[in-house]
Order: structure tokens, then sequence, then C-alpha cells
């Protein structure tokens, strides 16, 4: 009876064909973005690059305008580069970290029909790939003439761990208050305190010795910066602003995601077991084209207004569709979930900001990456005094 009441709270084919509607609609998405970015893009710079090459060193003052005009500070690092590098690194981490997760779980190797499973193999993973998150931060650090190399990789070792940590208390403490069987024993906690110290600490100063004595500590920008910043100008049309582009670029990835999601929302909040991850490591693959290819559209645009300031807001825009998962975990729990309490409210909200911080991360160094081969790509194909 118990094996069937599991067979009957499985996606059988009945909600099967959804999920595949869900994919095809999340492909179509990504086929149209990139013609359409494909498109607009190189021929706005294909037209860029040709009249920049003709034109002659006499009349290059006069011409130069846009993106082109800002070769001398689009390198210009940006404010805050410790918490930026090891925001770059974490979310390259936890990238790869959840890549190797779906992949397991594809696999069978991780059983998915275990409480608790999918939760462990995720802390274990974590911990096994903090060398690789100290190592891009490191590296990124150095590349950013750093000098406080250990204060990064400090940062990288404790951005996710510690906000992670605060909410783990707090409902951990809730469920104790309420004298809950959710409520994780002292010996587990301490387990998982143990590998943490034990495993992945010596793992991120691993990491971030390897990056300090074997790593390419040349950025290569392709333009020099000069000494003195260039003014931004203040004018924009509000549909270039910075609050709209925020909006779009988290917006446009969430849509190609948003049928999945309900199914996963479902999986983790209403008991039901998930086995489709061929389906979800697509569409998280999905989700990362998208968002690097929003991330790049939007860029350009910025740098054609002459905004030079470009690695923040180029992380927070990618990263914009974790704030989008977080918004619809409320309409998710209002409307779909029918739990109340403070319990239950403690559990949801908490581990969903956690969820939506991992996500904002991921996407985040997902979509400055691309950024950064692109910014490095126009600039290089032009003549620069």
């Amino acid at each position: 009876m118990r094996m069937t009441r599991y067979a009957d709270s499985r996606f059988l084919p009945g909600s099967f064909e959804i999920h595949w509607l869900s994919i095809i609609n999340s492909f179509v998405l990504v086929l149209l973005l990139t013609a359409f970015l494909t498109i607009i893009l190189m021929r706005v710079l294909k037209n860029d690059f040709s009249r920049y090459m003709e034109i002659d060193d006499s009349s290059m003052e006069e011409e130069e305008s846009g993106w082109k005009l800002i070769h001398g500070d689009v390198f210009r690092f940006p404010q805050f580069p410790v918490l930026f590098c090891a925001s770059v690194g974490t979310g390259v981490q936890l990238t790869i970290a959840t890549l190797l997760l779906l992949g397991l779980a594809l696999t069978g190797m991780i059983s998915t029909t275990r409480r608790g499973s999918i939760l462990a193999g995720m802390v274990i993973l974590y911990c096994l790939t903090t060398t690789v998150g100290a190592y891009i931060s490191t590296r990124l650090y150095f590349q950013m003439n750093g000098k406080n190399w250990v204060r990064c990789v400090l940062f990288t070792a404790g951005l996710f761990p510690v906000p992670t940590s605060f909410v783990f208390m707090w409902v951990n403490t809730v469920a104790l208050f309420h004298g809950s069987t959710s409520a994780l024993p002292f010996s587990t906690i301490f387990t998982i305190a143990a590998i943490f110290a034990l495993v992945a600490l010596p793992l991120t100063v691993l990491g971030g010795i390897v990056a300090k004595n074997y790593a390419n500590h040349d950025f290569n920008a392709p333009t020099r910066t000069t000494k003195v910043a260039r003014e931004i100008p203040t004018e924009v049309p509000w549909y270039r602003s910075r609050f709209v582009q925020m909006v779009v670029s988290g917006f446009l990835p969430f849509s190609a995601i948003y049928i999945e999601l309900h199914y996963i929302f479902a999986s983790m909040w209403g008991h039901q077991i998930y086995t489709l991850f061929g389906i979800l490591l697509f569409a998280f693959v999905l989700l990362l084209i998208v968002t690097s290819f929003i991330s790049v559209a939007l860029l350009y645009f910025q740098l054609a207004r002459e905004d030079h300031r470009w690695w923040w807001s180029t992380f927070i825009n990618s990263g914009m569709t974790g704030l989008f998962i977080y918004a619809y975990s409320f309409f998710y729990y209002f409307h779909r979930s029918g739990m109340t309490g403070m319990l239950q409210s403690s559990f949801y909200f908490g581990y969903m900001s956690i969820v939506s911080f991992g996500f904002f991360l991921m996407l985040g160094s997902c979509g400055f990456h691309f950024s950064l081969l692109f910014v490095k790509h126009i600039y290089s194909r032009v003549k620069c005094d």
C-alpha cells in the first residue's frame, strides 16, 4: 500500500506531456532569443566596426560615440572587488555542484525517493567543489591587481554557508520550540559542521593557494585604462534605466522555467516525488543560456549609452531571476501550498530565501562570464588610441 501511494504521487505520463510542453516552450524561447540577439547585435556591431575602422585618425575624436568612446574606462575594475570576486567564484561553484547533483540523480547514483538524499548530496558536492570556487575567485582577484588574497578566500568560504547557517539556526529553533520532528538533532548538526571545517575549509584554502601560485594573473584587457574615469551621462530614457533592465533580465529567464518550477515546488513542499531529472537538467541548462544572452544584450545597450560601470550591473541583472523565484514562492505559498502557521512559514520562506540566493549567485556568475567574453571581443576588434 505504501509503495502504491508513492507510485501514485509521481509525475506519470499524464503530467509528463506538460513537462515536455514546458521544455518545448523554453527551447522555442531560447531559439527566438538567440536568433533575435544574433541578428540585432551582429548588424549593429558590424555597422559600428565598419564605421570605426574606416575613419582616419584626424576625425577620430569627432566620430567617436557610444560604446567605442568608453574604451579607456570599460575595463576599470569594480568597487568592492573582494565581494565581487567571492560572488563570482561561489556562483561558479554552485553551478558545478548543481550540474553534478542533477547528473548523479539522473544516473541513479543518488536515491531520489529516500528523504533527505538530495539535500545530503548537495551538501557533500558543495564541500567537494569549494576548491573550484576559491580558485575562480582568487584568480579573478589577482587579475584585478588585488593584494589581500587571504581575505578573498575567506569571503568565498563564507559567502553562501554563513547566510545558510543563520537561516538554519532560526528555522531549527522554531522547530524545537514547537516540538517538531523536523528539527535536526545535535549529532547531525555536529556532523555537518565537522564536514565543513575538515573538508570544505581546507579545500577552499587549497584552491586559493593554487590560484595564487599557478593561475594566470594577467587580465589581458585589449585596451588601456585611463587614470581619470569618464563622466557617465545622467539623462537616460526610462526604458534604458537600471530598474527596467533588472526587470527584463529577471522576467525573461523566469518565463522559460515557470511551468517546470511549479512541479519542483510541488515536489519540495507538496510531498510528491520528482523523478524527471533529465528534463530538469535540460531546463537548467536552458536557463543558463537564456540568462547569458539577455545579459549580453542588456550590456550592449548599457555600453552604448556610455555607462562603463558594467561589472556589478551585469552580475545583478543576471541574478535577478533568483528574486523572481522568491517572489513566485509567495504566490505559491498563499495560493497553492495550503500551509499556515509559524512553523511552516519559517521553513518555507527561510529555505526558499537560500534557494533564491543560490540562483542569484549562479546566474549572476554565468551572465558575468559571458559578458566579459563579449566585452573583450568587441573592444579587441576596434582601433583605440
